[in-house]
This record gives C-alpha cells, structure tokens and sequence, in this order.
C-alpha cells in the first residue's frame, strides 16, 4: 500500500485559509509563525499562549488534513529538524560552526526547495486573479521596507519596460505619503514584506485598503500583520542555512507576474518596450558590448 506523506503546515494552512473560521484563523496564524513552541511545548501550553482553547487547535488540525493535533505536532518537528530555527544571531552562530562546510550547495538546495514550494503553495486561480487585477489599474504602486526595497525596485524595473503605471513609494525625495495620496478604488498597491516586518509597509497596506485600493501582498508567513488589509496574498518560503531569509521565490513570483504582464499585454507591450530601447540608446545608458 503506498504511503501518504503529511502535507507541509504551511502548504496546507496556504490552501485552506480561506475556508477557516475566525478562531481557527488565529490558530493558523500562530502556528505559522511559531512553530518551535507547535514541537516542544505542549497543547495546553500553546493554547494558553496564544489565547485559542485546544479543541480548536485539534479542529484546524483536521482541516488541514492532518489526523488530529498530534500528526500536525510531529509535522512541525519534521520540518524544524529538516531546517533549523532561531534568532538571526542564533542562525548566525550556527553559520559560522559550519564554516568548514561548503555554503554553496546548502544555499543552492534550499533555495531550490523554496523555489519549487511555489507550485504547491500558490493558487494559480489567485495568480490569474491578481494579474487581471494589474491590468485593469490605473496605477500600480509598489512599497517594501528594509530587505523588501531592492525587490520592490527590481519589480518596477522589470515592469516598466512594458508599461508606465508602476510607482515605487517613497523614492527619489517623495516620501509615502505623498505617493499614496490620492490613491482610490482605481489603482493597486503591492506591499512586499518579509520578517522582520517593517511598521511602514503594514501601516501602508492598512491605509491603501482603507482607501478603497485593492492591496496584494507578498509575504513569508500568515503572521504578516498587513496580511488582514489583502485582497490577495502570496506566502513564499524564504528558508535558508543563511542568518538572513532567502528572497529566491519572491524573485521568481515576480518575474512570474510580470511575465504574465507582458504575455497578455500584447502589441502595446511590444511597443512599449520598443520605445524604452529607442530612449536608452539616445541616453547611452547601456555599455555596448
């Protein structure tokens, strides 16, 4: 008789967050986000600090598709033994007694797990969803602290090749409030946000939904606390033998997004990028090689 794997906790909180109560809701949450406690501590424990009873823990364990609390206990075991865990300087520390060992194949095999996890942990439907949602803005404004900048830069950078509505908030002198206002029922605002979470970037999704912009939020964990304020939500998994969160999958989520971008986008597109090439050659911002 084959043997059926357990699914991975935050696969399975991915795929039926929708369907949960509130209350299970805020166990998945806390699950998510806390893990070690899920392995070592006990379900009185957990639930005692998280402020959820335990039958609701036992019931979110059967949603998920585990057998009862249990199973999903022995899951989150499984996964902490497979990739660690702690602070940055514990992971930073352990780092470092690995410094004879080979970084590179560690950082490449993980990546390469969190890269593939895309396929499971995203709903395609949701994909297709945001994209249509993209293409019928009328602005697209991109917004990130801390690490999530430099992605919210290369978003736009990949983006503006082909189309000119994507803003990158509180850049070049302007600050975020100045690039939200304004902003309406008309436009999109995509917050990219990765632990530790960046005050601005909740606050920035808090204000542009109450706006009545649609809000797409790319994150690493159901804990996100702007997560509340999405109309749709993507969780990458940013595991890493590194101190610091791999941005591998959010790297190809958005090249991904934008590919689907230009592939529907058509002649416009077309000529759009044409445009772009005719103004950086008069520039000479490329080195001709």
């Amino acid at each position: 008789m084959e043997t059926i794997s357990p699914p991975q906790i935050r696969t399975a909180i991915s795929a039926n967050y929708a369907e949960l109560s509130d209350t299970l809701r805020v166990a998945a949450d806390y699950i998510a986000e806390n893990q070690v406690e899920i392995a070592t501590r006990s379900l009185r424990s957990v639930a005692s600090a998280s402020g959820v009873s335990p039958a609701s823990y036992t019931r979110l364990a059967r949603a998920l598709g585990f057998s009862d609390y249990e199973a999903l206990r022995e899951q989150a075991r499984s996964e902490i033994s497979r990739r660690g865990s702690g602070s940055f300087q514990d992971k930073a520390r352990k780092l470092q007694s690995y410094a004879d060992q080979p970084l590179l194949p560690r950082q490449v095999s993980a990546c390469i797990d969190n890269i593939k996890a895309l396929v499971d942990d995203i709903d395609p439907s949701t994909l297709d969803a945001t994209v249509k949602q993209l293409e019928r803005s009328r602005r697209i404004i991109l917004i990130g602290a801390l690490a999530s900048a430099g992605f919210t830069d290369y978003f736009a950078y990949l983006a503006k090749w082909f189309d000119d509505r994507w803003i990158v908030a509180g850049r070049n002198g302007a600050t975020l409030g100045s690039t939200l206002a304004g902003v309406s029922s008309k436009d999109t605002v995509i917050v990219i946000s990765k632990h530790p979470y960046a005050h601005r970037s909740v606050r920035a999704a808090e204000v542009a939904a109450a706006s009545g912009a649609k809000v797409v939020v790319l994150t690493d964990s159901h804990a996100f606390p702007g997560l509340q304020f999405a109309d749709f939500h993507f969780v990458q998994r940013t595991e890493s033998p590194h101190f610091f969160s791999s941005y591998a999958a959010t790297l190809v989520l958005i090249e991904t997004i934008t590919g689907m971008l230009v592939a529907r986008a058509g002649s416009d597109a077309e000529a759009r990028i044409q445009d772009v090439e005719k103004h950086n050659r008069l520039l000479d911002e490329f080195e001709n090689v």
